[in-house]
């Protein structure tokens, strides 16, 4: 595995950060320090219960927003050029009416991380619905939901770097 590919789960870190990044994977030590951390794989595997805690946080954080049609696990989804969820606007004309739709779309691979990961990859893609850009009032949202954010985020960067060079960390078993 190359350290330009790690990079890219790391770019937008200070270099100090990507060297300790890379010396944990190096020495091997990233696997038990995340399985320490997050010991557990989350139990939302159906598309219905993945739906269903979305709409639970966003009820609890962002009910006046608009409304989400459609949360879903998506093969196609590659981690790198779509990052790791998308959330789409669909628009379509429906007689006289035009309709429109928000779904999110998160990447499959995430059905096996612990449940700090995927939330905190909904709180994105639900940020999306009142902010579009990644802008300073964005991850003000994404703390508000969730106020370990920026950990969570780093983490499962931190995650997919270990993935790539040694595979996953978590079965579908509740250990």
């Amino acid at each position: 595995m190359s350290q330009t590919k790690i990079l890219n789960y790391l770019s937008c870190y200070s270099p100090q950060v990507q060297l300790q990044a890379l010396a944990l994977l190096d020495n091997n030590k990233s696997g038990v320090w995340l399985q320490n951390k997050y010991p557990k794989v989350h139990e939302l595997v159906s598309e219905r219960a993945l739906y269903d805690y979305a709409q639970a946080i966003k009820n609890q954080f962002m009910r006046s927003s608009t409304p989400i049609s459609k949360v879903v696990y998506d093969d196609k989804i590659h981690i790198i050029n779509n990052a790791l969820g998308l959330h789409t606007y669909v628009s379509r004309v429906q007689g006289a009416k035009l309709k429109s739709k928000n779904e999110i779309r998160i990447s499959s691979l995430f059905r096996k991380v612990p449940e700090p990961f995927l939330r905190m990859i909904l709180v994105h893609e639900l940020a999306h619905l009142r902010e579009k850009e990644h802008d300073k009032a964005f991850y003000k949202l994404c703390c508000y939901m969730e106020p370990d954010y920026h950990q969570l985020e780093f983490d499962l960067r931190l995650y997919l770097c270990h993935r790539d060079r040694f595979g996953d960390l978590w079965g579908r078993s509740t250990d």
